[in-house]
């Protein structure tokens, strides 16, 4: 850069944009956004730079840094799952889309591989793997057993336990478990889960973290709750949050566009007879979950409610 390019305005911005652009290196973490505004404001000044020197390079930087900020731009938008050039107002969501992919296959596994059919075990194993993902053991509270099963814990935990599923300590009766508090919990393990098992799934711990963070907003949504759902009526909560597009829209991952959920996956998910899926449907459309819901050719179609949009699953 000239030490005597006018204005001087100009070659002020130009030592700052470079001085900016070595602290964002210095950085522990990076700052997408930050780092798109540099790219904008480095655009603007090799343009003005360009002008007032007729430099074709320059220009050819400028847009070389325009293209750079509208990329980093996307960076973030995909990282938040968010829609970065909508005409609405960002919505900032609790799991990536890469975190969503995570979820999706959680859910499928639980859909193949839950070792009791009825709704309220599926629940508890959705619950339970995902707080043992990732050592095949986790902690959990009676206050946490009571939310997601109501009077019907007791008897879900032991039939786990029964069915070889879960394994609680030698001196810990399921009943143990329910009276466990939080300063401290019943420690459960998956044996399915642990070191040295097949790998189901391929998360880190912070994915497991937001993943379990995840379901327990839906399957704890206060509005749901209101309405005094079954555990078939929650599994159907989770299912269509994970299974929606940035828009709402309910859609499976890899059905090339075909709207809806298949009928039979989301009746297997939840426990449910296929023409059961209805009324569950009609449940969340009453708690304000999903703002639209109808069964047509074999495919549940619908689309989550605005206020239930930031826990979306980003088809």
């Amino acid at each position: 850069m000239p030490h005597d390019l006018q204005p001087d305005v100009l070659r002020l911005e130009l030592v700052e944009l470079g001085n900016a652009f070595r602290a964002y290196q210095r950085r522990p973490e990076p700052d997408l956004a930050l780092l798109s505004e540099l790219h904008e404001r480095k655009a603007r000044a090799f343009a003005a730079w360009a002008t007032v020197t007729d430099d074709a390079s320059l220009r050819e930087e400028a847009e070389r840094a325009k293209a750079a900020a509208r990329t980093t731009r996307e960076m973030h938008a995909n990282r938040l799952g968010i829609v970065a050039d909508g005409d609405g107002p960002l919505i900032e969501r609790l799991l990536t889309r890469g975190q969503g992919a995570h979820a999706r296959r959680v859910l499928e596994h639980i859909r193949t591989h839950a070792p009791l059919p009825e709704a309220e075990a599926r629940l508890a194993v959705l619950m339970l793997t995902l707080r043992s993902a990732r050592a095949g053991t986790g902690n959990v509270t009676g206050q946490d057993l009571n939310g997601w099963l109501q009077d019907d814990a007791e008897r879900v935990l032991q039939r786990l336990v029964d069915a070889g599923w879960l394994r609680l300590p030698e001196t810990v009766t399921a009943a143990d478990a329910l009276d466990s508090r939080p300063e401290e919990p019943a420690q459960v393990t998956v044996p399915s889960l642990l070191p040295g098992e097949p790998r189901p799934f391929s998360f880190g711990k912070v994915t497991r973290a937001r993943l379990s963070g995840w379901a327990q907003k839906v399957v704890g949504d206060r509005k749901i709750r209101k309405k005094k759902p079954t555990a078939a009526t929650r599994l159907l909560a989770v299912y269509t949050a994970a299974h929606s597009r940035p828009d709402g829209r309910l859609e499976d991952a890899g059905d090339a566009g075909d709207a809806g959920l298949g009928l039979d996956a989301v009746a297997m998910f939840c426990g449910l007879r296929s023409e059961d899926v209805a009324a569950h449907a009609d449940r969340l459309v009453a708690a304000d979950w999903l703002a639209e819901a109808e069964i047509t050719g074999g495919r549940l179609r619908g689309r989550l409610a605005e206020r239930v949009l930031p826990l979306g699953g980003l088809v």
